[in-house]
């Protein structure tokens, strides 16, 4: 079967590039022609790798262009560069007929339904509808922001509701987009099982994510706090980039935990890190599904986890491999911190609990899924 993703671009160490990537070597290797449309990955090399079968079709629309110009001009340029990514997809699949074509929900979603080449549309979403595209940050910015958001959100709600159908990653998510197309729950797989998973025994925790509004950073310092004054000898690791991290920087100073709380670029070998710690702290406000859960627990780590929209509590079942807590509570972030760190034949438990509970996310099981879909669409 021929399957074409469209997406940005492959450039950034974030959750859904790594997704996009292993989704497409998995059915490469199992007999699917595959390709990935990106418009700005402007010659830059897949930042998780693909398979040689996987074809890497860059269309190179710059659409920084843009930036740094009056809002007039932006919007001229804007409509300008979409005229020529519309017009170059259109030709890549009137040409190469696949069978079915992915959104995930970018810019292509404006108009890839209308284009005639015979396939199956579906899209894929990678986070929930209200922070779909960033609206939710562009809404708060004045009123006319606000209301222009609300033309956006209408005509996404459009046109995602012409696709085939619609796949997104929690009951939550597809309750929140309706009932007007075929909506498929499809979670994500972890990317890594180790053989060697941690043994909860170093006096260090782990967080992993961006530096930004949606990862709670401001939150989990403020825990650490507290868990400090019991635990001293504890540190947390914090691996991530990103526009908060000069922000996160000085609360961490300001609080005089830098030498606790310690900040780190992303690496390409999370999962040692993993290995080396014995709990992991989860402070997001939101999250699309928390692929990071799935990593720390495919380790052996037990998680402690804000109870926040979407993705932690479709992964973490409460006192079996995990805890869950009042959603933005920071006293009750440390608290159940410092429970784990005060009872290791507990995190133990828990650790091992996770790792046979997170195999239900397996590529084995979830990737069958995705081809069941396929089949059921296109009748091959």
């Amino acid at each position: 079967m021929k399957i074409y993703y469209i997406y940005t671009a492959l450039v950034t160490k974030g959750g859904a590039d790594r997704v996009i990537a292993e989704k497409a070597n998995w059915l490469a290797e199992h007999g699917h022609e595959i390709a990935i449309i990106t418009d700005t990955q402007m010659g830059r090399e897949p930042v998780f790798p693909l398979s040689p079968k996987v074809r890497l079709i860059d269309l190179a629309v710059d659409f920084s262009q843009e930036y740094g110009h009056g809002f007039l001009v932006r919007i001229w340029m804007y409509y300008k560069l979409m005229r020529q990514y519309r017009k170059m997809v259109t030709d890549v699949l009137m040409k190469d007929r696949p069978d079915i074509v992915i959104s995930t929900l970018g810019r292509d979603i404006s108009f890839v339904t209308k284009i005639k080449d015979g396939s199956k549309k579906i899209g894929e979403a990678h986070t929930t509808k209200h922070f779909i595209r960033n609206f939710h940050l562009l809404e708060q910015r004045n009123v006319i922001f606000k209301y222009l958001t609300k033309f956006f959100r209408w005509h996404m709600d459009r046109q995602v509701n012409r696709l085939d159908a619609l796949v997104v990653l929690t009951s939550q998510d597809e309750h929140d987009w309706g009932d007007k197309i075929p909506i498929y729950v499809i979670p994500n797989s972890f990317p890594f099982y180790p053989d060697k998973p941690s043994l909860c025994e170093n006096k260090q925790a782990i967080i992993v994510g961006r530096y930004n509004s949606a990862k709670g950073y401001n939150y989990l310092i403020d825990a650490w706090k507290i868990v400090y004054q019991k635990h001293p000898d504890w540190i947390i690791n914090i691996f991530g980039s990103g526009e908060y991290k000069d922000r996160v920087r000085k609360q961490i100073q300001d609080h005089g935990l830098q030498d606790v709380v310690i900040m780190n670029n992303p690496i390409d070998h999370i999962m040692e890190e993993y290995q080396k710690s014995s709990i992991y702290v989860m402070s997001s406000v939101f999250e699309g599904f928390a692929m990071v859960l799935l990593e720390a627990m495919s380790c052996g780590l037990p998680c402690v986890s804000f109870d926040c929209p979407y993705g932690p509590r479709n992964v973490i079942t409460d006192g079996e491999d995990g805890i869950l807590v009042e959603y933005l509570n920071s006293q009750a972030l440390a608290d159940n911190i410092c429970k784990l760190i005060e009872n290791e034949e507990l995190r133990k438990r828990m650790g091992s609990n996770g790792r046979r509970n997170v195999l239900r996310f397996s590529r084995e099981t979830i990737m069958p899924q995705w081809v069941e879909l396929f089949k059921s669409l296109t009748n091959k």
